[in-house]
């Protein structure tokens, strides 16, 4: 298979699955077709002659519409199609039935915490609660790093830099507040050092307002309040080590995971391949009884209805309908518009327009009812399909839902990147150009196999028995090379 149609009742474009010459004969649904242009992989062609302002439709939905006219066989990119998104719409909530989803008796390995939480790390977190003492959390990490191999039920030991906690006000402020504090209530952290100067804008008497002071997890050193902070860090390192190392994983039903759905640097195969099996495995982790998290709003914009119609009540719809209206109105308070998107990234590996890259996104989120939607810093409160409030940004959206409180992130891409925030994040190609390039440097796992007539359903297996390996305590790729890193959404004034 050289091209695919997605929806072949509906499409008028095929997307190409390798790079396609000028001249060559395509097999379609809707016949051949001779290539009038070179179409690199991910790209789109017509399948049949469209006038200007006809919609170009894939995924069996528009994803824009022709700005001139385009002859069957001619490349279908920015350079001929416009977007039709624009601002806020008012919508209809249309209830589709509820998926039967396939329910898995499958198990892991994790640590069980006092409120019913299960973590699949147990490590120190050291947070900062300003960006004042960021090297002294470094510093108290490196000790506890040399001091692990001590310690063996200790998975690691991170310090979540951050670069607020000071100068901001009112909401902006009180958003790094609550970021953090749900970082404090994660379940991969056995052991918690909330980290404070004392004359920051976020000190410790401030911060504690946002705390469970009932967590005995948790421990607290100010540094301006001590002569030697190195010093101080270090003998409170050494208690949580202690106390860290009194966990012990367990084995735990498939129903206590809790997995986020991210996409970035996407390309053209993103909605054929590695979203749509994620997609595949959210609905085996959530017919098990399990939870998924998908965020990006932004990437939501002109798919959002799909989503809506699979809202498990009318409260939620109306949920749904509020996260995607208010981020678009946060777009144009902004002086933005809501289709600022793709990246050029994006748009190099066939992304065309919001619509395409939303369309291509929402796959993630497979066939299952959405259940609950959570704002940005809110924890999980509803098993199953969740949507949560945060941007596209991969540092921000993947730091959120790292506070949302999932174990362990699905992060596809076409274009490759090494990033991974602070709980394990699992790669996963949409091409086996970039999994041959990258595999087991960057990306864990190839969804490129789909495109050479591998099972959806097998591979989907596949990648959740390779999640529950590292839900088991085996290190993902990025994990491997030590790459934690946490980014916090901020929107307003800095003093």
């Amino acid at each position: 298979m050289r091209c695919v149609v997605i929806n072949p009742k509906e499409d008028v474009v095929a997307v190409a699955l390798e790079d396609l010459k000028k001249g060559e004969v395509m097999s379609t649904p809707a016949g051949e077709v001779v290539l009038k242009e070179d179409i690199t992989r991910g790209h789109k062609f017509a399948l049949h002659d469209l006038k200007e302002g006809d919609p170009i439709i894939k995924y069996g939905y528009p994803i824009g519409h022709a700005t001139c006219r385009i002859e069957q066989g001619m490349h279908v990119h920015s350079q001929n199609v416009k977007t039709n998104l624009s601002g806020t719409n008012t919508y209809t909530y249309n209830k589709v039935p509820p998926a039967a989803l396939k329910q898995l008796n499958k198990t892991f390995e994790g640590y069980v915490r006092a409120d019913g939480q299960v973590g699949i790390r147990n490590e120190v977190w050291i947070i900062p609660t300003v960006f004042c003492v960021n090297h002294i959390a470094k510093e108290l990490e490196a000790y506890a790093r040399e001091k692990l191999m001590d310690y063996k039920n200790v998975d690691g030991c991170y310090a979540l830099t951050h670069p607020y906690g000071c100068s901001q006000m009112g909401e902006d402020q009180e958003t790094t507040q609550r970021l953090l504090a749900a970082l404090t209530r994660h379940p991969n952290a056995g052991t918690v050092l909330v980290l404070g100067l004392g004359c920051e804008n976020n000190n410790l008497a401030v911060f504690k307002k946002f705390l469970d002071l009932n967590d005995d997890r948790l421990m607290f050193l100010n540094s301006q309040d001590v002569e030697d902070e190195l010093e101080s860090g270090y003998a409170i390192i050494d208690r949580l080590l202690e106390k860290t190392n009194k966990f012990t994983r367990q084995t735990v039903p498939l129903s206590k995971l809790r997995i986020g759905l991210k996409c970035g640097g996407s390309d053209g195969l993103s909605g054929i391949t590695a979203n749509p099996l994620i997609g595949r495995v959210s609905d085996l982790v959530v017919g098990a009884g399990g939870t998924s998290v998908m965020t990006e709003v932004p990437e939501m914009f002109g798919a959002e209805q799909i989503l809506m119609n699979r809202a498990c009540s009318e409260q939620v719809f109306n949920q749904t309908v509020d996260l995607i209206n208010n981020f678009k109105n946060y777009f144009k308070t902004h002086g933005e518009t809501v289709s600022e998107n793709p990246s050029p990234g994006n748009k190099a590996g066939g992304i065309t327009t919001l619509e395409d890259k939303s369309l291509g996104c929402v796959q993630k989120g497979g066939k299952a009812e959405v259940r609950g939607v959570l704002k940005y810093t809110e924890t999980i409160k509803e098993t199953g399909l969740n949507l949560l409030n945060a941007p596209g940004n991969d540092g921000v959206s993947c730091s959120a839902l790292a506070a949302s409180g999932v174990d362990i992130i699905l992060f596809s891409t076409g274009r490759g990147t090494p990033f991974s925030t602070v709980v394990p994040t699992i790669k996963i190609s949409t091409n086996n150009d970039l999994f041959s390039r990258k595999g087991g440097n960057w990306i864990d796992f190839n969804a490129g196999a789909i495109v050479d007539g591998r099972d959806f359903d097998e591979l989907a297996e596949e990648l959740l028995d390779y999640i529950l390996k590292v839900a088991s305590g085996q290190l993902s790729v990025s994990e491997k090379r030590g790459f934690h890193e946490l980014l916090i959404w901020k929107d307003g004034v800095t003093l």
